[in-house]
Parts: C-alpha cells; sequence; structure tokens
C-alpha cells in the first residue's frame, strides 16, 4: 500500500493509509455516547478525522505519537477538511518510513549553516565574534542546530526550521542595523542565541515535545548559561559586552505579558526582538497558506493569531489594464469572420416582430409640448 499524503487529499474519497496521531481524545456527544476526535498527521500536514464508533480496545491500544492504518471517508465540514474513519488500528514503527512524518526545511542545513558562519566571520567586534564562533561550532550544537524545529507547532516548526529562522533573522540583522545605524555585532549576536537553546528545550523527531529541562528552565535562561561558559573560555572577555548581549536575550519576547523577564531598553534589543517577531509572524502566515485545509480564499479561524489568513496571492498587473472599449473592440476583431452566404441563398427576410422601421428616425423632431 503506498503512502497517502495529507496534502494531495480530495474531498469525497475513500482513503486507507499510515498517519502520525498528533492528538488522541475521547469526546462525548450531547447524546450522552463516546467518540474519537483525532488530528493525523503527516509530512505534509495535519488532517482532523473522527471515529464516532467508541471501542475500549482503541482507547487502550491508541495513543499520541502512534503510528495508525486507517480507513474512512474524507469529507468537508463548515469548509474544512474531515477524515471521517471506519478503521484505525497501531502498527510498528518498524513498519514506517519516518521521513514521511517529519516536515522538513526547503532549505539545505549544511548551506544554511555556511552562510550564518559567514556573516558571524564578518563581524568587527573580535570578542563576540569570537563567542559566536565558539558557540555554533560545538560539535553537539551545531549537530542539533542543523535537524530542530524552532517550535511545537506555531512557527518554524520543522526539521531545520530552527537554523531557519535564526538565519532568516540574522540576515535581516545585517540589513536593518545598517538602516537604522545601530550596532550590527549586538544585533547579530542577538538573532544568532535568541532561540539557539530550544535544542535543549524541544525534543526532536515525528512529534515534538518539550524536554524536562525546557520546561522548568527555558531557553531563555539556558541561553544565558551558554553565553557565560564559552565567555568564560575566551581572555579578557569584556563584562559589560556579556551584560548586553544578555540583556538583548532576556528581552528578545519583548513584553512582560508574552513572558519577557525584560523588556528592551537598548535600540540593539529593541530591534533584535522586532526582527524575531516579524520573521516568527511571516513564516506562521506562510505555513497557513500552504497547510491550511479550508477551501477558498480565506484560511479557518488560526487561534493564536485571533484571526483568518487570506491565502491567495494578491491581484498582481506587470502591465496597465487597456480601455474596456478598445479591449471589446480588439475582441471582436479578433474572432473569425462570419462567413458570406452562398450566392444562391435567398434573402433573409425580417422577423415577423423585428422593426422595420429604425425608432430614431420616427421620433426625429418630436417634441413634448408643456
Amino acid at each position: 500500500m503506498s503512502k497517502l499524503f495529507v496534502a494531495d487529499l480530495q474531498g469525497k474519497e475513500e482513503i486507507e493509509s499510515i498517519f502520525s496521531v498528533k492528538i488522541f481524545n475521547t469526546m462525548e456527544g450531547k447524546d450522552g455516547r463516546k467518540y474519537f476526535n483525532l488530528i493525523l498527521s503527516d509530512a505534509s500536514g495535519d488532517l482532523e478525522s473522527r471515529l464516532w464508533q467508541y471501542s475500549e480496545e482503541v482507547e487502550k491500544n491508541i495513543s499520541k505519537n502512534s503510528f495508525v492504518r486507517v480507513r474512512g471517508k474524507l469529507n468537508f465540514f463548515q469548509g474544512r477538511k474531515q477524515f471521517i474513519l471506519s478503521h484505525i488500528e497501531k502498527v510498528s514503527s518498524s513498519e514506517v518510513n519516518e521521513d514521511d512524518f517529519i516536515m522538513k526545511s526547503t532549505q539545505n542545513p549544511e548551506v544554511m549553516f555556511k552562510e550564518l558562519l559567514a556573516i558571524v566571520d564578518d563581524l568587527t567586534d573580535v570578542y563576540i565574534r569570537d563567542l559566536l564562533r565558539s558557540i555554533i561550532t560545538d560539535g553537539e550544537i551545531s549537530r542539533r542546530l542543523k535537524t530542530w524545529q524552532a517550535g511545537k507547532s506555531i512557527h518554524h516548526a520543522y526539521k531545520s526550521g530552527l537554523l531557519e529562522h535564526i538565519l532568516s533573522c540574522t540576515h535581516l540583522a545585517v540589513n536593518l542595523s545598517r538602516h537604522y545605524r545601530v550596532n550590527d555585532n549586538y544585533v547579530v549576536a542577538g538573532c544568532i542565541l535568541h532561540d539557539l537553546c530550544k535544542i535543549y528545550e524541544l525534543t526532536d523527531g515525528v512529534n515534538v515535545e518539550y524536554t524536562e529541562e525546557g520546561k522548568l528552565v527555558g531557553h531563555l535562561v539556558k541561553g544565558l548559561e551558554i553565553v557565560d561558559r564559552y565567555a568564560y573560555k575566551i581572555k579578557n572577555f569584556p563584562h559589560y559586552t556579556k551584560m548586553h548581549i544578555k540583556h538583548i536575550l532576556l528581552a528578545h519576547h519583548g513584553e512582560y505579558e508574552y513572558g519577557s523577564p525584560k523588556i528592551p531598553q537598548t535600540s540593539e534589543a529593541f530591534l533584535v526582538h522586532l526582527i524575531d517577531m516579524m520573521d516568527s509572524k511571516m513564516n506562521t502566515l506562510e505555513m497557513i497558506k500552504k497547510t491550511d485545509s479550508s477551501t477558498g480564499h480565506w484560511s479557518g479561524f488560526v487561534k493564536h493569531l485571533d484571526r483568518i489568513v487570506y491565502k491567495s496571492e494578491l491581484p498582481f498587473y506587470p502591465e496597465y489594464i487597456q480601455d474596456e472599449e478598445v479591449y471589446h473592440e480588439e475582441k471582436r476583431e479578433s474572432r473569425p469572420a462570419a462567413p458570406a452566404p452562398a450566392a444562391h441563398a435567398p434573402a433573409k427576410k425580417p422577423h415577423a416582430t423585428e422593426p422595420k422601421t429604425n425608432m430614431s428616425k420616427m421620433l426625429s423632431g418630436f417634441k413634448i409640448e408643456d
């Protein structure tokens, strides 16, 4: 049985394939009957699913992160794809190719990593340059950086997504620092280090979860530890340089209500916050446009953005729209000419309902008297 991918599924068709279970919940309907609410997934996206027939065996054997073989019919409910299951069974991970279930960056991680190193090597502050290079070239850090996601689900939530996000932010740092005339060494450092420690906060693999360290410590505090550890190895590393880098990391979420322990208090810290927010939001929109299962131009409601998203390309006119009259004239000229009537064909008589005289001529000179 060949693998069917979520992105390729069409409505009103019978489906049998293997998927990963992203969410598995036992629910109770208004009539008191139990049913299963699932989100099935693969490398191309997620699929909302229902199994209306409750079974204790299914509840016992199927769980989040399981691989399952399912059979059923794909319908549309409120404009969104919904898979109605008639059969589900657990399959061993040895029976699947995990690459079919892991969404990946479209960019080569080795190429991205070389680009990042090249930007670091062009920095003019020798201490910041040495600090960044020593951190990202560490064997374990570089290995994880090339494969880790940037998050569980919100932005860059795919293999090598963390490196893609960091590189994108770093490119913006170089350009925007020049535009706003701020110190690009600190902005680049902030963009590289702000999310780097998600390699300790998150797991890798098919279904990403928070680690114990991620739950108890988090990537912000872990980032400060990394800066301290590697700056200690660099002779005479300036105290105030390290302090300002730490401030950028602590303030990159921007606001207290967003979990930021500090708010940005330098131009460089504020710019890092804005770059991070912009890149994450733009990636979120791009992923919604690629994976949303709603029909038409609009996505379903996106809770964390508190809005629906227009998914289609915006109108684009590389040339001026021609005048309507010219357009219709050209359209008439482009039509093939009607064939000339045969020589022996009798002249066409006017239809009984057709006027024989032009009405405008009949009314010529007619005047309404007051």
